[in-house]
């Protein structure tokens, strides 16, 4: 084990940049894009059945986004430190935060599962259900929450070996589940004629799925694995979990919160067919965001090993090449998403009400989508070196400290327009204030 250790730590700290992220990352990536098409194949689906079953879909992606958060909260809280600990070679630290990773998912994760089955109705009403789309919503809410045990220790599982430089074993549990879910989608919907309820099922079977997989990858090819013995929630733990994780909480949580505020303020210019416009784009521009998530967490354990071994320009270097990847992919994939916008949202859903409003919300988010080039990638560099402080509050501005007020002044001021335009505006805030509070931290790990 010692050499394998050793062999590791060298290539983590002292093989190519470039070369090295790009193969953390290619894994990544595809990991990142299954995760994704979890979402996008029941409301692409649905979409043969009518507007209301992707609404409803859109109504539960807040409550997923919740589920998320808690488990990169672990996964990232544990995960971070970890590869700090691994590059430091603390090897009994490093056990004892994916112990604490691992529990800490699977507990939060039962909870949210019981408060799913007890508060379905009060969390579809919650989420901005109108009436008409109450019942089904909660339906699909309560099925989906109930595989929340089993998705949050699988994402916080691949976020450990992530960390750990084991990507390619972190996509085959992830890679199965999402292909899983695919097949079963049309299989549950149409062929067994459940409709929604049978999107939700294949949903949950296909995590719990993953759950395996990625439990035996972490068992047999982690770097660091999971032992029960590892398990101590001392207060160096918990500082390690809130330092590394409350970033991601910050983030994926205010998601939730702009979702569902987003959900509310489209409810109000033609309920079902807005709704679902916006559920579709949101999708659309995730699979987008999904590649550069991949390509900085392709970074993230080269930033953590580096960082633990004090090789700050290797850290800086690093930034840079994600900067500029993250910037060359989203400047080359928002020209064809902004010309093709009306045949996109027609792709899941041929309403006419839904592909106007959807196609002008698409090219909005077009317009202001190379930001985000700048905006990820100094939130994880800032989260993987343990400036907690500076890291939240990157990962609270774009859903939390911009878009909440904007959508409640916005929609006021311009109605719908209000509401399309939001995310743009949130962008540019964001990455004015990442400028800011970054500078000084990348010229002296540049020194």
């Amino acid at each position: 084990m010692a050499r394998v250790l050793s062999q590791h730590f060298r290539r983590m700290t002292e093989a190519p940049v470039r070369r090295l992220i790009l193969a953390l990352a290619v894994p990544t990536i595809a990991s990142m894009l299954i995760t994704t098409l979890y979402n996008m194949a029941d409301a692409w689906f649905l979409g043969r059945l009518d507007t209301a079953s992707v609404a409803s879909v859109g109504i539960a992606f807040p409550a997923m986004a919740i589920v998320q958060a808690i488990a990169f909260f672990c996964g990232h809280g544990s995960g971070n430190t970890m590869s700090r600990m691994l590059g430091a070679k603390d090897l009994v630290g490093a056990r004892r935060m994916v112990a604490a990773g691992c529990v800490s998912a699977f507990v939060v994760g039962a909870l949210i599962a019981i408060v799913g089955i007890c508060c379905g109705a009060w969390l579809a009403e919650l989420f901005g259900a109108p009436e008409t789309l109450r019942k089904t919503a909660t339906i699909y809410l309560k099925i989906v929450l109930l595989g929340a045990p089993w998705m949050c220790t699988s994402l916080a599982m691949n976020n450990l070996l992530r960390f750990q430089g084991k990507a390619a074993f972190a996509m085959i549990g992830i890679l199965s589940g999402g292909l899983l879910n695919i097949l079963l989608d049309p299989l549950f919907i149409f062929v067994f004629e459940w409709g929604i309820y049978g999107a939700a099922i294949a949903t949950i079977t296909s995590q719990f799925v993953s759950f395996l997989i990625l439990l035996t990858m972490l068992q047999r090819h982690g770097v660091v694995r999971f032992y029960w013995s590892s398990i101590a929630f001392t207060r160096e733990v918990w500082h390690e979990l809130l330092r590394g994780g409350m970033p991601s909480l910050f983030r994926q949580g205010l998601g939730a919160f702009a979702f569902t505020a987003l959900n509310h303020a489209a409810g109000a210019y033609g309920a079902t067919a807005a709704i679902a416009a916006m559920s579709i784009v949101t999708r659309i521009v995730m699979v987008l965001y999904s590649v550069v998530i991949g390509l900085g967490q392709g970074f993230q354990p080269v930033c953590g090993f580096s960082y633990g071994a004090q090789k700050f320009r290797r850290v800086y270097d690093a930034f840079v090449f994600l900067v500029w990847a993250s910037g060359i992919f989203l400047g080359i994939a928002a020209i064809p998403c902004w010309i093709f916008a009306e045949s996109l949202i027609a792709h899941f859903r041929p309403d006419a009400d839904v592909i106007v409003i959807g196609a002008s919300a698409l090219r909005w988010q077009m317009a202001t989508l190379i930001l985000s080039a700048w905006i990820i990638p100094c939130n994880m560099l800032t989260q993987t070196i343990g400036r907690g402080k500076v890291a939240s509050l990157l990962a609270a501005s774009r859903q939390g400290l911009f878009f909440l007020p904007f959508i409640l002044l916005l929609p006021f001021l311009f109605e719908l327009q209000g509401v399309i335009i939001c995310q743009a505006c949130a962008d540019i805030c964001a990455f004015l204030l990442a400028i800011l509070v970054t500078s000084k931290i990348l010229f002296k790990l540049r020194q």
